[in-house]
């Protein structure tokens, strides 16, 4: 029996010859599908083959032309007339591609390891439809943007598409496109990489060109990396660079160096989809990397007129909600060379409405980012202010952007304060706190002027909040306290002579423009800011030989000034005038007067408005506690406790 069993055919045994015998099985059919194909029109099978496509790609696929097949080859090959591939499911209905003439040949050995190559791809007499909408939804894209991230393109050996027409509209980028696209892997320019692809059409109603010269196709292999160089131009900017793809024909994994060069940044938005502020003529070069929705910008280097700005930037929209953090530093950084003007986009107003800025602040961003800024500057030049040492860090999240740390120099003074900007509302809120040391007032003197009629080293603190869209309707809404102190400093001896000493000797002074000073022994200005409106609390000004005190207010929406400032002189005068000073016009624009209707003679009496409801000692802790320890402020104090408020004229 064993001897049987021995001898036994071996075709009994289970399992024994399995593999051999399915591999004999899958030739034949495979022979037998082949003859049929060859004996069988292709046409036969173009429903059955659409309808494969469109379950595999999501996207309503039809052949309404000839179908032809080659298949007895190590790369099989398709053509099929008037095909047309539709939107995927996951975008509105619509036309994707109609191509005329669509042939594809695959590559049969890598099937087997699972692999799909390309051997060739032509698609001839092309339209593309591309759309991408405002959610970032585009119909070129295999997957949506909430799916896992794809592998990009399959390998492909030869590619060739000439002319093809492409229409896009990105309402995610504003971005409208009309041209053709042509693409050949044996175009390429003399001397550079030999596959390119190139275009030219209107971009938002303007010229656009763009090059992408690479490695040959026949030559990719997934283990190396594929290397490109690439140029576009539009609306005055041109953006040139090389790099490479780690991983072939995927653009989400590249690296490359840039260099961009034009008219206005702002225009750089339509290259690169980043959006810059407007300029005069620029340069700006890095090194970009990008590793699935990670990207990082680093030897960033961006100049225009004057300004420079260089450090690094990256941002990760991994998560679908993009984080950012940036490290940025300037030599020099000047607010002329920004904004339309600079740009040669609007004229320079020669008059401008108001001192504070209206132009809408651009900070809308931050409802759709998290991240951190961190900003240094050796100069920051704001016109009449040039700020050095600035440091300035950062954060937004959840549509509010903090600035916990804001410090500066001057070239005598320092400040240091805090933002708050919240966009969480349709009108931005915002809260703003900062604080000046030792600020030397003739700084902000126009230098087209006279000296300024009040001098020295002012301290101050501002603690405002507000709404709005730019800063003169942050500043005309704001609530709040402004309060500045000038412990010493002087004070020109017109203004000084104007408000209560000799008006004859006044007026001499001011025809001969004399520049004579008066020392000030401590000045404070106090004001209570309610819906934009600032209501002196505190106008007083202490010199040697006058007193100068005031009241009044300013309206931020329209920046009016309406003051009233009178001097109480402190030893008799033969002839004197209580004239008082009327302080009226704009911020941009101050006129100061004397109001002849309440001019009286020596005889009359003081008037005093009496005590305020905020004690003066008070008012200078407020900027800084030591303030109310200074030798001249504390003898102020002293006086004032004595006789009640600094007398100020009746109105």
């Amino acid at each position: 029996m064993r001897l049987l069993m021995m001898t036994k055919s071996p075709w009994s045994r289970r399992g024994t010859l399995k593999w051999p015998v399915w591999v004999l099985l899958g030739c034949v059919a495979a022979l037998i599908l082949l003859i049929i194909a060859c004996l069988v029109d292709a046409n036969f099978f173009r429903g059955v083959l659409t309808r494969y496509a469109s379950s595999r790609t999501g996207r309503p696929i039809r052949i309404d032309g000839n179908l032809t097949a080659h298949l007895i080859s190590l790369s099989p090959r398709l053509t099929a007339e008037r095909v047309s591939v539709g939107n995927p499911s996951w975008m509105p209905p619509g036309p994707t591609a109609e191509v005329g003439t669509l042939t594809v040949s695959l590559e049969l050995l890598p099937l087997f390891s699972g692999s799909l190559v390309l051997d060739r791809l032509d698609l001839g007499d092309a339209t593309l439809h591309l759309v991408r909408t405002a959610d970032g939804r585009a119909n070129w894209l295999a997957h949506p943007p909430s799916a896992a991230m794809g592998h990009g393109l399959p390998l492909m050996h030869s590619l060739s598409m000439r002319n093809a027409h492409v229409e896009l509209h990105d309402d995610r980028r504003h971005l409208d496109f009309t041209g053709t696209v042509s693409a050949d892997d044996t175009q390429g320019a003399q001397g550079s990489l030999p596959f390119q692809i190139k275009g030219a059409g209107q971009l938002n109603g303007k010229p656009a060109t763009f090059t992408i010269n690479s490695d040959q196709l026949l030559t990719v292999r997934r283990a190396q990396p594929y290397h490109f160089e690439f140029s576009e131009e539009s609306s005055g900017s041109r953006l040139t660079g090389q790099g490479f793809l780690s991983q072939p024909l995927d653009t989400h994994y590249l690296s490359t160096t840039f260099d961009a060069q034009g008219a206005d940044l702002k225009d750089l938005y339509f290259l690169i989809g980043v959006t810059f502020p407007d300029t005069g003529p620029y340069r700006l070069s890095g090194k970009l990397e990008r590793h699935g929705m990670q990207f990082k910008y680093s030897d960033l280097l961006a100049i225009s007129g004057e300004s420079d700005l260089r450090g690094t930037f990256s941002v990760d929209s991994s998560s679908g909600r993009a984080k950012f953090a940036a490290d940025l530093y300037s030599q020099r950084m000047r607010t002329a060379d920004l904004g339309a003007t600079a740009a040669g986009r609007e004229e320079p107003r020669s008059e401008k409405r108001f001192m504070l800025s209206d132009k809408p602040l651009r900070l809308v961003g931050i409802r759709r980012s998290d991240g951190t800024v961190s900003f240094a500057a050796r100069e920051l030049d704001l016109g009449r202010i040039v700020l050095r040492t600035v440091n300035a860090r950062l954060t937004t999240g959840n549509g509010v952007l903090d600035v916990p740390l804001l410090s500066a120099t001057l070239p005598e003074g320092k400040l240091a304060g805090h933002l708050r900007y919240d966009a969480t509302f349709e009108v931005p809120k915002v809260e703003l706190e900062v604080h000046v040391t030792d600020l030397q007032l003739s700084q902000l003197s126009r230098k087209d002027t006279m000296p300024p009629r009040i001098d020295g080293l002012l301290q101050a603190r501002i603690a405002l909040s507000g709404r709005g869209n730019s800063i003169h309707e942050l500043a005309a809404s704001s609530n709040g306290t402004v309060t500045a102190v000038l412990p010493h400093g002087a004070v020109r001896a017109t203004f000084a002579e104007l408000t209560g000493i000799d008006v004859t000797k006044a007026f001499g002074l001011a025809l001969r423009k004399d520049k004579q000073e008066v020392p000030i022994r401590c000045g404070v200005a106090s004001f209570q800011l309610h819906n934009g409106a600032a209501t002196s609390q505190e106008l007083v000004v202490d010199t040697e030989p006058v007193r100068i005190s005031g009241t009044g207010s300013m309206r931020l929406d329209t920046e009016a000034l309406d003051f009233t400032v009178t001097g109480k002189p402190k030893s008799p005068r033969l002839i004197r005038v209580r004239a008082p000073v009327l302080i009226r016009g704009t911020l941009e624009h101050p006129k100061i007067g004397i109001e002849p209707g309440k001019a009286l003679m020596q005889a009359g009496a003081a008037v005093a408005l009496g005590v305020l409801a905020t004690p003066f000692a008070a008012i200078l802790a407020f900027v800084d506690p030591g303030l109310a320890k200074n030798a001249d402020c504390a003898a102020l104090i002293a006086e004032t406790n004595t006789s009640g408020a600094p007398a100020v004229a009746a109105r």
